[in-house]
């Protein structure tokens, strides 16, 4: 199991219990995606945004609107994807505006500049690195498609472990990997310890044009998944999404999307309806929540999601139908 701030989880419980239980609010941030800038500096094979935000590379968030967005959105959560959020010049006055709002912040990189962030943003139980691995050393360089990326963001890894900066890592599963590299892979970061691998299936979504076969189906991903912790079985690996995802992930439980609990905030605004799909943009959390159809999205719903199993849209929903069954919301605590 992950060895998550103890006030993290509580704070995340005592959030969800006033929003679901108190106040019975239908719809509202679990965890806020904010992306102060969408320029990387890899062009994966998977990524979307590059393609998506290309006529935008050269729009920068200012903190002053990072902050307001994180006090829009209220969520106790602030995950900060990309583009590269280290190319971003004030991406130390962000996060650390961020935390002294009094909310946890994950930043997702590739793990080549995160060494900037050394000193700038100090190590507190309220940031942590979120390092993209998607294989071991010739399978990660493949997907990025550029050699000597696994080295340098292991490197930089140990070197935040050894600071004491907490340190998770992402990764996606693709076609065509054999779940014994992804094994392999869960190994080598226990024994580094990270403090937590969160997973995510590959999936095939619109702004997506190269190497589209590397993509999963649903059925495809539920079976890598369940042959992948399958043979993670008693290697205590610290995965990082909760136990009644990882059920969801294999084909054992199923939920209905809620892509509304972890709205994304861009350099173009809210964006509609969720962190894959971009129906359009809007100019508030409140024009978003009430101008989408929600209704309208999700599998069997929206053929574009047929094969969707991301956190981005599934993870909340196994904590937010627990709160109606008591045996899931066990299994939760004892997570």
């Amino acid at each position: 199991m992950p060895n998550r701030p103890r006030a993290l989880e509580l704070g995340m419980a005592t959030y969800l219990v006033k929003k679901r239980l108190i106040r019975r609010e239908a719809r509202f941030p679990v965890t806020l995606m904010l992306e102060p800038l969408e320029i990387c500096n890899l062009a994966c094979h998977g990524c979307g945004r590059i393609r998506e935000y290309a006529d935008v590379f050269h729009k920068r968030m200012s903190v002053e609107e990072c902050l307001r967005v994180a006090e829009e959105a209220g969520a106790p959560i602030v995950n900060i994807p990309g583009g590269e959020p280290m190319i971003h010049k004030q991406i130390d006055e962000i996060v650390n505006g961020i935390i002294a709002q009094g909310r946890f912040v994950y930043m997702c990189t590739n793990g080549l500049l995160m060494d900037r962030a050394f000193g700038r943003i100090p190590p507190t139980d309220h940031f942590a690195f979120v390092v993209h691995l998607d294989g071991m050393r010739e399978v990660h360089d493949a997907a990025v498609d550029r050699a000597g990326v696994f080295d340098k963001a292991t490197a930089h890894m140990r070197e935040a472990i050894g600071l004491g900066y907490r340190v998770c890592t992402n990764t996606t599963i693709y076609r065509g990997v054999d779940a014994e590299e992804y094994v392999e892979l869960f190994r080598f970061l226990r024994d580094m310890g990270v403090e937590g691998c969160i997973t995510a299936p590959g999936f095939d979504y619109d702004s997506v044009t190269h190497d589209r076969e590397q993509f999963l189906a649903r059925r495809e991903s539920q079976e890598l998944y369940s042959r992948v912790h399958e043979l993670c079985d008693h290697m205590r690996i610290p995965f990082y999404n909760n136990p009644l995802f990882h059920e969801f992930l294999q084909g054992k439980r199923e939920y209905r999307c809620s892509a509304w609990a972890m709205p994304t905030y861009t350099v173009e605004g809210w964006r509609s309806p969720c962190y894959l799909l971009a129906d359009a943009h809007v100019g508030s959390l409140k024009e978003l929540y009430e101008g989408t159809d929600w209704e309208a999205y999700g599998t069997d719903r929206d053929p574009r999601c047929a094969n969707c199993l991301m956190h981005c849209g599934y993870e909340a929903s196994t904590i937010l139908d627990a709160f109606s069954k008591p045996r899931d919301l066990v299994a939760l605590a004892r997570s």
